[in-house]
C-alpha cells in the first residue's frame, strides 16, 4: 500500500503542487526527511520560477510524476545541520539548485560535473536514493545533503540571487568551459530572457565584448542601457547580420524555440563556438558546410556541477550580479505560469515564500 506524501517522512512540510498535467498548483501537505548526519535543513525564503518548472508541470517531456512540487532555485536560512556537516552552520544563507543527488562514483562526479551524472537526481519530480519523491522549493522547508548545498555571499540579496542557482550557472558554465571568458573576446547572446539577461551580465563582468542577438528590435535599449551589452543585432535584419559576419568568438544561444542556426554560424570567426542552452520541442536543422569550412563547433551545456555553482555564486557576489526579478506571492503562481508561457516577465519570477506561503496555505 502506497504511503501518502504526509506520512512518507517524519518532518511535516507544506507547499504548492500540481496533481496532474493541467499544471494547476494548489496548497499541498507533505513531509521531509529528518536531518541526517550529512544533511542541511533550511527555511525557504525565496524560490525562483524556471521554464523547466512549467514544462514539468505540463508533462511536456513525458517524465513528470504527480503530485509534482516544483522549484530548483531555492534560497533560505539554515535551521539545522547534521553531525558530519562541516561547511555550514545554523543561520547561514544557502541555496539548492537543479540537483540534490548523484552517484558520486562515475567519471562525471569525480570531475565535479555531477550535472552530467547518469544517476543525477533532480531537485523536484524525481526519486531520491531511498526511493522517496523529491519535492522542490515551492515549500516552507528544504533538506539536502551538504554536498548539494551552496553558500550565498552575504552581500547578495537572496531574492535576486535565487535564479542564479539555475539560470546563472547555466550561462556561467559554458562561458568558462568553452573559454569564452577572456577579456577582449566577442561573444553573442541569443535571446534576452531569464537565461540571456544573466549571460550578458556574467560575460561583461569577465571583460568580454557582448552583442545581444534578438528578433525584437524593441529590446535594444534594454539590452544596451540596462544590461550593459556593447551592441545589438536584429536577427531578422539581413543587413545587420551580414555586417557582423565572422566577428564573434562564440555565441551563447538561450532560445528554446526552433530557429535557424545557419545565420548564427555565419557570425562566428574561424574556430568559433555556438553553445545551445535551450531545449526546443523539435530538433534543430544543423547545416554542416559552415562547420567544416570554418572549423566551427556546435555544442550544448546543462546547468553546472556543485563546485562550479559555488564558483559562479561567489563570482556573482564579487561583481554584485543578480537576476532581474519580479517578486510574487505564492497565490499568484498560476498566473505567473500563464505569463511565463507568453514570455511576459522581465526576467525571472521569484516567489516570496517566507512572507506569503503560510497565509496562503
Amino acid at each position: 500500500m502506497a504511503v501518502s506524501p504526509e506520512q512518507e517522512h517524519p518532518t511535516k512540510a507544506f507547499g504548492w503542487a500540481a496533481r496532474d498535467s493541467s499544471g494547476v498548483l494548489s496548497p499541498f501537505k507533505f513531509s521531509r526527511r529528518a536531518t541526517g548526519k550529512n544533511d542541511v535543513t533550511f527555511k525557504v525564503l525565496y524560490c525562483g520560477i524556471c521554464h523547466t518548472d512549467l514544462s514539468m508541470l505540463k508533462n511536456e517531456w513525458g517524465i513528470s510524476m504527480y503530485p509534482l512540487l516544483p522549484g530548483h532555485e531555492i534560497v533560505g536560512l539554515v535551521t539545522e545541520v547534521g553531525s558530519n556537516v562541516e561547511k555550514f552552520k545554523v543561520g547561514d544563507s544557502v541555496g539548492v539548485g537543479y540537483l540534490v543527488g548523484s552517484c558520486q562514483s562515475c567519471d562525471s562526479c569525480g570531475n565535479n560535473a555531477e550535472n552530467y551524472c547518469p544517476e543525477m537526481i533532480f531537485t523536484s519530480g524525481a526519486k531520491y536514493h531511498d526511493g522517496s519523491t523529491t519535492y522542490g522549493g515551492y515549500s516552507n522547508i528544504m533538506v539536502a545533503n551538504e554536498h548539494f548545498v551552496v553558500r550565498i555571499p552575504d552581500n547578495l540579496p537572496l531574492d535576486g540571487a535565487a535564479p542564479l542557482l539555475c539560470a546563472g550557472v547555466t550561462t556561467y558554465s559554458p562561458l568558462r568551459y568553452f573559454g569564452l571568458d577572456k577579456p577582449g573576446m566577442h561573444v553573442g547572446v541569443v535571446g534576452v530572457g531569464g537565461l540571456g539577461h544573466v549571460a550578458v551580465k556574467f560575460a561583461k563582468a569577465m571583460g568580454v565584448k557582448v552583442t545581444v542577438i534578438s528578433t525584437s528590435p524593441n529590446k535594444k535599449k534594454e539590452a544596451i542601457e540596462n544590461l550593459g551589452a556593447d551592441s545589438f543585432l536584429v536577427s531578422r535584419d539581413n543587413g545587420q547580420m551580414q555586417a557582423a559576419m565572422g566577428t564573434m568568438d562564440g555565441i551563447i544561444d538561450t532560445v528554446s524555440a526552433v530557429h535557424p542556426l545557419l545565420p548564427l554560424l555565419g557570425l562566428l570567426k574561424t574556430n568559433g563556438k555556438l553553445v545551445l542552452l535551450g531545449v526546443p520541442a523539435k530538433p534543430h536543422e544543423l547545416p554542416v558546410v559552415p562547420l567544416i569550412s570554418g572549423r566551427k563547433i556546435v555544442a550544448g551545456s546543462n546547468v553546472g556541477g556543485l563546485k562550479e555553482t559555488q564558483e559562479m555564486i561567489d563570482f556573482a557576489g564579487k561583481h554584485n550580479i543578480t537576476a532581474n526579478i519580479e517578486l510574487i506571492p505564492i497565490d499568484y503562481v498560476n498566473t505567473a505560469m500563464e505569463r511565463l508561457t507568453k514570455a511576459d516577465v522581465r526576467y525571472r519570477f521569484v516567489i516570496d515564500i517566507a512572507n506569503t506561503l503560510k497565509s496562503s496555505s
